[in-house]
């Protein structure tokens, strides 16, 4: 199935950015969109770390499409490439045109929690109902964009700018976020525990063990654990 793996999905965005300057400024819709993607690493943590079960994400600008070199061409031209026979001038003008974006594209991918639903629509409504104002800051400078003014528009809108994932690399153990922070939680204070335990006699140790895990709460999903985009000790 497009998009999703086991309990992971796979998200593409790809907003076109108005062109031009932004009305009363002396900057470009897309310089203002990376100056405030830039502002968030300033910030204790992402906007993201508020979206619930992202397992990561990522934004950037794609100003245009990369030629790595000239496109290629039939045998001819790559004979023409070894002679002096033909001119560099000529042999440009007989290669194909190169393809240019009409404008630039701000784009979101995310890799998060879908469940057995398999649909990103309830990922989409909870990122619009917990950030929906740097949203709105980040993507009023895109192209339609416009007509969003709910959950359920901001839905539509990303699904119209949605690239099918066909294939992707899952970086997470398929379970909600909760799970996998706790679980990283319970690795780090286990290893703590070994660590500041060594050499202790077995009814000691014994003593020990049970208060530490009456302190982790280990079926407590919620609390004691790791914060969404933590990511130090």
């Amino acid at each position: 199935m497009p998009n999703v793996s086991g309990n992971a999905y796979a998200l593409n965005i790809l907003s076109p950015i108005r062109n031009g300057l932004v009305p009363g400024q002396q900057i470009s819709h897309a310089d203002a969109i990376r100056d405030q993607l830039q502002g968030w690493n300033t910030e204790f943590n992402s906007p993201m770390a508020l979206v619930p079960q992202t397992y990561l994400c990522r934004f950037y600008i794609l100003d245009d499409v990369v030629i790595q070199s000239l496109p290629g061409g039939s045998a001819p031209d790559t004979l023409a490439d070894w002679s002096l026979l033909e001119s560099d001038k000529a042999r440009r003008g007989a290669m194909p045109a190169q393809d240019h974006l009409q404008s630039a594209y701000l784009v979101f991918t995310s890799n998060f929690y879908c469940g057995q639903s398999g649909s990103p629509e309830p990922y989409l409504k909870g990122m619009w109902e917990s950030i929906s104002g740097r949203i709105r800051h980040l993507w009023q400078h895109c192209y339609g964009f416009e007509e969003v003014h709910d959950a359920r528009s901001f839905i539509a809108y990303m699904r119209r700018c949605q690239l099918e994932t066909s294939l992707f690399f899952v970086g997470s153990n398929d379970k909600p976020l909760e799970e996998q922070l706790k679980a990283l939680y319970l690795k780090q204070e286990f290893s703590r525990f070994a660590l500041e335990h060594q050499g202790l006699a077995p009814a000691a140790l014994r003593q020990a063990y049970l208060a530490f895990m009456q302190r982790v709460q280990a079926e407590n999903l919620h609390h004691p654990s790791w914060h969404p985009g933590q990511y130090r000790l």
